[in-house]
């Protein structure tokens, strides 16, 4: 019998996922003349929402028993965050912040502490986890660093206008340049070639003892 059954879904596939959701965050920001808290919520919660179904669905699809729980954790709070942002009537700068923030951490955390905790069973993907929980919670600390009363007007003579740069304008676009490079490094992790697993040492003494009898 083989020693373990193959899984058809993998690791890779929950990354590539993650970074499919991400990039279209990064894109819907990035092509957006309106960076307000509706429409950063909107792309957030649109964001949340989708990575916590996709994560959801490996904790059956591609974890085995005993492996689940910090993918549950992710889920959860991804999924939280997805909903606290998602009510349009209760969009506002301050919920931004806050319910960004409160996320960046807490999954950052998990994520952070369950890739550590992965790296003692040699697990593959535990590098990757180690650094989006980290780059996560970059998220948290760089919203953190941003005022969200600030405002500033300025003049573009080429454009021949005013402008108002605002926390919230700031706010969304360090969540746009997050997910950009989320994106980028989960792509990159999910179509990296996986470590090849050396021979059982079932097949080797197998080997070694069809050589003894010939």
């Amino acid at each position: 019998m083989p020693a373990a059954a193959t899984r058809t879904f993998e690791v890779r596939h929950l990354q590539l996922a993650r970074a499919l959701f991400a990039a279209i965050a990064a894109i819907m920001i990035t092509f957006s003349p309106d960076h307000s808290a509706e429409v950063g919520l909107s792309v957030f919660s649109g964001f949340a929402i989708a990575t916590a179904i996709v994560e959801l669905l490996a904790v059956w699809l591609v974890y085995g028993a005993g492996t689940r729980a910090n993918t549950v954790l992710l889920a959860v709070a991804t999924l939280l965050a997805g909903m606290a942002s998602g009510i349009p009537a209760l969009r506002s700068t301050t919920l931004f912040f806050v319910v960004v923030i409160a996320w960046a951490f807490v999954s950052g955390v998990i994520e952070l502490v369950g890739g550590l905790r992965a790296r003692r069973t040699d697990d593959p993907a535990a590098k990757d986890a180690v650094l989006i929980g980290a780059l996560t919670l970059a998220l948290g600390v760089g919203l953190l660093l941003v005022n969200p009363a600030y405002s500033l007007e300025y003049f573009i003579k080429e454009a021949g206008q005013s402008f108002t740069l605002t926390g919230i304008v700031i706010g969304v676009g360090i969540f746009g340049g997050y997910a950009a490079i989320i994106a980028v490094f989960l792509g990159i992790a999910g179509f990296s070639p996986r470590r090849v697993e050396p021979a059982s040492s079932q097949g080797a003494a197998g080997a070694a003892a069809s050589e003894g009898t010939s």
